[in-house]
């Protein structure tokens, strides 16, 4: 297996979803400034496609969007248990709206027009707050993994794990019923950018599953067939 040498250190990912293209330039371009990895929709439907598939650290979000408005896509990430954290973005700040943004499950709002090095500022708390340590014990179905002792049981019998597959696996467990795409793993599981054709995370989620999946009637890792891996519970 040949692989190409490191690109980059992962940086913190953030989505921003604006219609006004010369508003979601902007923001871009002060974003990129300050050394976060940006991605740019313009579309509420596209946006919540990319959250949906992508672990971003923090999402930027305008309410008013043709189609699936912010709201509908804030919703509709935490329905599906999406804890991204949102700052939402209107160019109507009354209270009830502000309210309803945050009974919907949005971390923060900025009303229009808004200083960019404020954005900053409060992009940049969203994400500390994304980094901060997650929960020690993760759970999906009869799967548990001690993120303190690295120790991995299903249905109570240990799972032996290289380095390698214990961050694999930890990766999946935080993001639980989320598609992982390949390119999305190598980045965060190995840290670095690799050549898009080398098949080993496919190697290594191979192996991951047949030490979680086989002699259960249930399975949890899956192949999303050209999207990726998620883990789940599913016959």
């Amino acid at each position: 297996m040949t692989l190409r040498a490191p690109v980059y250190k992962s940086r913190v990912r953030i989505l921003v979803v604006e219609d006004e293209k010369k508003t979601a330039s902007f923001i871009r371009q002060a974003l990129q400034a300050e050394h976060f990895a940006v991605e740019v929709t313009h579309d509420g439907g596209e946006a919540l496609l990319r959250a949906q598939q992508t672990p971003f650290d923090a999402i930027v979000l305008d309410i008013m969007l043709p189609g699936l408005d912010g709201l509908g896509v804030l919703r509709k990430l935490r329905e599906q248990r999406n804890q991204t954290p949102i700052l939402l973005l209107s160019a109507r700040g009354e209270v009830n709206e502000r309210v309803a943004g945050l009974n919907a499950g949005a971390d923060d709002y900025l009303a229009k027009p808004f200083a960019l090095a404020e954005l900053i500022a409060r992009v940049r708390s969203l994400a500390r707050r994304a980094a901060e340590p997650k929960p020690v014990l993760l759970r999906v179905g009869d799967l548990t993994l001690d993120t303190a002792t690295r120790r991995a049981q299903r249905g109570g019998a240990t799972v032996e794990l290289t380095t390698r597959e214990y961050r694999l696996l930890e990766y999946l467990m935080r993001t639980p019923g989320r598609i992982c795409g390949r390119l999305t793993i190598l980045e965060k599981v190995w840290d670095y950018n690799f050549d898009p054709g080398t098949n080993l995370v496919d190697v290594y989620v191979k192996r991951l599953r047949e030490k979680l999946d086989v002699g259960h009637a249930t399975r949890l890792l899956h192949t999303v067939r050209g999207a990726g891996y998620v883990l789940r519970e599913e016959p």
